[in-house]
C-alpha cells in the first residue's frame, strides 16, 4: 500500500438540510486513492443517493475503508428527527455538533491524517441554544490550541484572514498589535510547514481606503500594522505591507507573492472567490492536524435537487490529500 493509499480523510457533510450530503455522494460515485470516512448517519446518505438516483453501497468498516466508486465508509451518528432537505430543524443541531466532536477527537488521534468539513447552518445552532460562531473556533477548542487561522485557497491564490466574523464595526478595535502579529506567525508557520514554502513571501494588506493615505483616512496603518511589519521584517520575514487593498489584489503584486494577509472577511474574500468560486477551499492553520473545507454555505434551496456543484468540496478534498502527502514525504506529520 502506498502512502496516499493509506491516508484517512473524516468528512463531515454538515447540516443535514443543506446540499453537504448530496455532495459527499456525488463525488464518492469516483474512485479515490484516500481512503475516506463519512461522520454522518448512514441511512440519511442512502436516502440522499436514492434522491439523487445514484448507486451507493455504504459499509462501516472503519479499519479498511472502500476506495471504489460508488461506495462509501461511515461512521454512522444518529439525526435527531428525521430530515427534510431545504428545512432546517434545530432538533438536529447536537446531531452536526457530534459529527464534529467525533471528526475533530479522530485527528487528534491520529485516526485520521485529515478532516474535511461540508457546510453547517451556524443560525440553527444557536437558535437551538449552543453558542457557536463556526468551525473554525470549535476545532480550535476542540484541540485546546491559543490561535488559528483561517485562510482560502484558490489554485495560486491565497487569502488569509486576521479578523474573521465580526461585525464591520468591531473590526478595527479587534486589530490590535498583538492579534496581527500572532496571526502573521501563524500564517508564515503554516505556509512554512503545510505548504512547504521555505521562506514564504506575504503581502499585508491595510485596514482604511489608499492604506490610511498617511493617517488622513485612518491611524490604524500608523499605530498598529506598520511597526508589527517592521518588527518581523527586522527578524528576516519576508512581509510587504501594509498595501493599499484596492491595488494588492492585481498581478503586479500578486505574482510576487505566496499569499495575502487581509484585516477583515470582506475584504480579502470576495476578491478570491471571485477569481476561483465553486473551487475555493477554507484551510485552517495552527490546528495539530490538516483541515479543508468547502468555500460555501448550506444552499438550501438545492438540496436534494441534484444541481449543487460539488467542484469546492472536491477541491478541499483535493488539497487535503496534497498536504497530507506533502506531510509524509517531509517528516510524517508537520504541525502549523
Amino acid at each position: 500500500m502506498s502512502k496516499s493509499d493509506s491516508i484517512k480523510i473524516a468528512i463531515t457533510p454538515g447540516e443535514p438540510a443543506g446540499v453537504g450530503g448530496d455532495l459527499l455522494v456525488t463525488l464518492a460515485q469516483q474512485a479515490r486513492q484516500q481512503r475516506w470516512i463519512a461522520i454522518a448517519d448512514r441511512d440519511e446518505l442512502a436516502l440522499v443517493a436514492q434522491r439523487l438516483s445514484l448507486p451507493l453501497l455504504l459499509n462501516e468498516e472503519l479499519d479498511s475503508p472502500s476506495c471504489a466508486g460508488g461506495t462509501l465508509t461511515v461512521r454512522h451518528v444518529a439525526v435527531n428527527e428525521a430530515v427534510v432537505p431545504g428545512e432546517l430543524n434545530a432538533a438536529n443541531a447536537p446531531y452536526v455538533l457530534e459529527t464534529l466532536k467525533i471528526a475533530a477527537d479522530g485527528a487528534l488521534r491520529d485516526d485520521f491524517q485529515a478532516l474535511v468539513t461540508g457546510p453547517v447552518q451556524k443560525s440553527i445552532i444557536n437558535d437551538y441554544g449552543i453558542p457557536f460562531s463556526g468551525h473554525t473556533e470549535f476545532f480550535r477548542d476542540r484541540a485546546g490550541v491559543d490561535d488559528v487561522l483561517m485562510m482560502l485557497v484558490a489554485g495560486t491564490m491565497r487569502v488569509a484572514l486576521v479578523t474573521t466574523h465580526l461585525p464591520l464595526r468591531e473590526v478595527p478595535d479587534a486589530i490590535t498589535p498583538e492579534l496581527l502579529e500572532r496571526r502573521l506567525r501563524l500564517l508564515l508557520s503554516g505556509l512554512s510547514t503545510r505548504f512547504r514554502i521555505e521562506r514564504p513571501r506575504v503581502l499585508v494588506a491595510g485596514l482604511n481606503p489608499h492604506a490610511g493615505e498617511g493617517g488622513h483616512l485612518g491611524r490604524e496603518e500608523i499605530e498598529v500594522i506598520t511597526p508589527v511589519c517592521e518588527k518581523l521584517r527586522a527578524q528576516g520575514v519576508d512581509l510587504v505591507g501594509p498595501l493599499p487593498a484596492d491595488t494588492l489584489f492585481t498581478p503586479r503584486w500578486l505574482d510576487t507573492a505566496d499569499a495575502v494577509l487581509a484585516m477583515f472577511h470582506d475584504q480579502g474574500l470576495p476578491v478570491l472567490k471571485h477569481h476561483g468560486f465553486g473551487e475555493a477551499v477554507n484551510v485552517t492553520l495552527g490546528l495539530p492536524y490538516i483541515r479543508t473545507s468547502v468555500d460555501h454555505g448550506t444552499a438550501l434551496d438545492l438540496a436534494g435537487s441534484g444541481r449543487a456543484e460539488a467542484g469546492s468540496l472536491a477541491a478541499a478534498l483535493q488539497l487535503a490529500a496534497q498536504l497530507c502527502a506533502m506531510s509524509s514525504r517531509s517528516d510524517g506529520r508537520a504541525s502549523s
